[in-house]
């Protein structure tokens, strides 16, 4: 088989994947209970924020610490958005909150991208925790560790078309809620695809696998990395915007250190070397998280474990691993 037409095969292949587990998440929420759909839309929020943060580290090749920044950005904005503005629209607080991250993240990015290895990563995190700060200290504007409240029940949907008011609010706001992140998802995964293989995302393989050489045949490293930056900070605002209306409360904690390291090992736990892994890993991580909260009094000891345990039998992440198993049962 020529390269086009195994190409073709495989696109082929995937698109048929994606359709059937789309529509198996579109079904999904008719035989689970309403505490299980509001879990799986928490996974597909953090999946949208770790695919985010995977152009970055598994395209690029740049470790970033700091990207709780840009997720408490996005929702920090909607949360302005609704209480100093009134705004209802969940498309308005959408845009407000992407155009705020891609903001924060074009400056944060052009002093970042300049630097590699750990010292990216420690500079990342510097950053960050300066945006942690002035959530923190400026109560007066930001609540401080109150935080502001965004009831979800008060937005709208799809420019008025749908609200929230009357019996059955809360029931029905979760189930619109998840179909509408859903669709979101969905978008945002195609586009991530198209991103990263693209002309641009084949440059950023390239600038991650050997640098040097990218100069030599006249890349603009810097450049590939400032955009890829911005991107990747978009999604991850994206992310953050619509978290809050699910939360109800967007605190300082979102943008603390410890939310930046966790977007970092959902995206380890899929495996950042695949396409999916990430998605797979934010769900996978927001479910042991939350039953690990659920199930003990030092629920980050029993997390701590479990994750150090799951890293030492699958190295290469879920997805990864179960790709390397069923390559060997092809083989045989």
């Amino acid at each position: 088989m020529n390269p086009a037409a195994h190409t073709e095969v495989s696109v082929t292949r995937t698109s048929i994947a994606a359709v059937a587990i789309l529509i198996g998440l579109a079904v999904l929420p008719y035989v689970i209970d309403i505490y299980q759909v509001q879990l799986l839309t928490y996974g597909l929020i953090f999946a949208i924020a770790a695919l985010g943060f995977n152009l970055l580290l598994g395209s690029t090749g740049l470790l970033s610490f700091g990207h709780s920044a840009y997720f408490g950005v996005g929702a920090y904005t909607v949360a302005f958005m609704v209480r100093d503005l009134g705004t209802v629209s969940m498309e308005l607080c959408i845009i407000g909150g992407v155009i705020g991250t891609t903001i924060i993240a074009a400056l944060f990015g052009y002093v970042c991208v300049r630097y590699t290895r750990i010292f990216f990563g420690i500079l990342t995190l510097a950053l960050s925790q300066v945006i942690w700060s002035l959530a923190f200290k400026f109560f007066w504007v930001t609540g401080g560790t109150d935080g502001i409240r965004v009831p979800g029940r008060g937005m709208t949907l799809l420019a008025g078309l749908i609200d929230f008011k009357g019996s059955g609010a809360f029931q029905k706001f979760v189930f619109s809620y998840y179909y509408y992140v859903l669709v979101i998802f969905a978008v945002v995964a195609a586009l991530m695809w198209v991103i990263v293989h693209s002309p641009f995302g084949m440059a950023l393989k390239a600038i991650r696998d050997n640098e040097v050489r990218a100069r030599f045949v006249g890349l603009s490293v810097r450049r590939y990395r400032w955009f890829a930056f911005i991107i990747s900070g978009a999604f991850t605002g994206l992310a953050g915007a619509l978290w809050v209306p699910l939360n109800g409360l967007t605190t300082p904690d979102i943008l603390y250190w410890p939310f930046s390291g966790e977007i970092v090992f959902m995206t380890v736990l899929g495996g950042f070397r695949t396409f999916t892994g990430p998605i797979v890993g934010a769900i996978a991580f927001n479910y042991l998280k939350t039953y690990a909260v659920a199930s003990s009094a030092y629920w980050q000891l029993v997390l701590g474990v479990v994750l150090v345990v799951l890293v030492l039998v699958l190295p290469n992440g879920i997805i990864g691993t179960a790709q390397q198993l069923f390559r060997k049962l092809r083989r045989h």
